[in-house]
């Protein structure tokens, strides 16, 4: 349905995409905006507006992901962004992480409608998993989108990283105040911030966006992530 819109949008904004993708960026969507109605998975309910600050938006990032990757989306809420990065990028894994049982339905089963194989599912905590020895320090990507300030953030995504990764942290225009505040937890959690790359979407308000990028340089100490409330209330 909206195949034409996502190709135009993606071009204005310098991401390649092909018919197919833009088919499953667009069914995708058609299925959120859908879903939305009955169950509250996003804020954004116009198609042109999600267009941009949905696809377009996590769609600029794929080019940060290295090639072939096991990557763990935390706090993937509807999929995002997750399914942009599963479409775009077919030869990367991809993993949905949320605490919210119906979000993670919603992935798990539009994944599977849409025939989009490399995008799995997992509900749970993420400070909880973090500590399951099947699950840390297991992936080279990280990526969030719109879920923590960062210096709770981090705590939540680096012990997912092997050593060599990278955690991706898609942020608005407040990165570098985020990421000052946040730069000593960072480094107690064995990462080193590599770049802040910024940019301005194209289209609808033409509004701006941060991706923090953030290598891991050592293992994270056997005693983070601490309980969320700990790390909410006692940022590192």
């Amino acid at each position: 349905m909206y195949s034409e819109k996502m190709k135009t949008a993606r071009k204005e904004n310098g991401v390649s995409v092909n018919n197919p993708q833009a088919k499953l960026l667009s069914d995708y969507l058609t299925e959120l905006l859908e879903t939305n109605k009955t169950t509250n998975l996003t804020a954004i309910k116009d198609p042109d507006e999600a267009i941009i600050k949905h696809i377009a938006d996590c769609a600029v990032c794929i080019n940060d992901i290295p090639q072939g990757a096991d990557l763990l989306d935390v706090g993937s809420g509807a999929g995002l962004p997750a399914f942009p990065f599963a479409i775009l990028r077919p030869d990367i894994s991809v993993t949905a992480l949320d605490s919210t049982g119906k979000k993670i339905e919603f992935i798990r089963s539009t994944a599977e409608k849409l025939g989009i194989n490399n995008l799995k599912t997992i509900s749970a905590r993420a400070e909880t998993l973090a500590n399951n020895r099947s699950y840390r320090q297991r992936y080279t990507v990280v990526s969030a989108r719109a879920v923590a300030r960062l210096n709770v953030l981090s705590e939540l995504c680096l012990p997912f990283l092997k050593v060599g990764g990278v955690f991706l942290s898609m942020k608005s225009r407040l990165a570098d105040e985020e990421l000052s505040e946040a730069l000593s937890g960072i480094g107690t959690l064995g990462g080193k911030p590599r770049e802040v790359k910024k940019f301005t979407l194209v289209g609808g308000e033409n509004e701006e966006r941060c991706l923090i990028i953030i290598d891991k340089r050592c293992d994270t100490p056997p005693q983070f992530p601490r309980a969320y409330a700990r790390i909410s209330s006692k940022p590192l």
